[in-house]
């Protein structure tokens, strides 16, 4: 799938912005790997919709502002970046951080966006469920806790980074750790708020149990193999499709 990659300016803050496909908006927030490269799960999304994929403000080739200092502060940041950029009826898809921040987006504002999948987020507290904590954990201990399948982790692993792509990496556990170090991965005022979310969030954590069931009901937990075996809404064969999961629950 040929992608574009351009610069948006918000508030004077330089944002990187990979792009692909066409058809409704999909916003896809990154975690806290960044985006070091292109996925065949993006070009599944971009067979059915416009797919912006920005890196965020810290992160990758995106500018780092002092001022954006904390999850609420790029949360307001973004709210800027979509009224500034035209968009509107987006379908959010948020991962780990982004899934995070996509929850943090949407109580404040919704009426830009038409539904919420959150992929494995962070962000809130499940009692009696410890957090893992991935600031003391080593780089190879570090990246296997993100995969069940082992294999996924040994093929990165024999992979070496160049000194850019280390460079990167660097800038970006920077940035998580100014988000993410204190309270540990979670803004305890969040909970308080998912009344405010009024799109049904669609919710992918492998088989773990999540925050947002016990505290909506009506929200859709989906084990990784459902999403997996998601097809898009317009009857494609997209192996990662997240179509059909994305649609407006109104």
């Amino acid at each position: 799938m040929p992608t574009q990659t351009t610069e948006l300016r918000v508030r004077d803050v330089r944002i990187k912005l990979h792009r692909a496909g066409n058809g409704p908006t999909v916003l896809f927030l990154h975690g806290a790997g960044g985006v070091p490269q292109w996925l065949p799960f993006f070009d599944a999304l971009a067979e059915h919709y416009d797919l912006l994929v920005p890196e965020h403000p810290g992160f990758g080739g995106s500018d780092d502002p002092p001022w954006i200092r904390s999850m609420p502060d790029l949360a307001m940041f973004y709210l800027d970046l979509v009224e500034e950029a035209g968009l509107d009826r987006i379908h959010l898809i948020g991962n780990s951080l982004g899934g995070w921040l996509a929850a943090e987006i949407l109580i404040r504002d919704r009426a830009r966006f038409r539904s919420l999948v959150q992929l494995a987020p962070a962000g809130l507290r499940v009692k009696g469920v410890p957090c893992g904590d991935n600031f003391i954990w080593g780089p190879e201990e570090a990246l296997r806790n993100l995969y069940h399948d082992q294999s996924f982790a040994d093929r990165i692993l024999a992979v070496k980074p160049s000194d850019e792509q280390m460079d990167v990496m660097l800038k970006n556990r920077f940035t998580v750790a100014k988000f993410g170090w204190q309270p540990r991965w979670f803004n305890p005022d969040l909970e308080k708020w998912p009344c405010r979310m009024s799109n049904t969030p669609s919710l992918s954590r492998g088989r773990s149990a999540t925050f947002w069931r016990e505290r909506r009901d009506e929200a859709r937990l989906l084990p990784s193999d459902a999403v997996s075996a998601a097809r898009s809404r317009r009857g494609g064969k997209a192996p990662l499709g997240l179509g059909r999961v994305a649609e407006p629950p109104l």
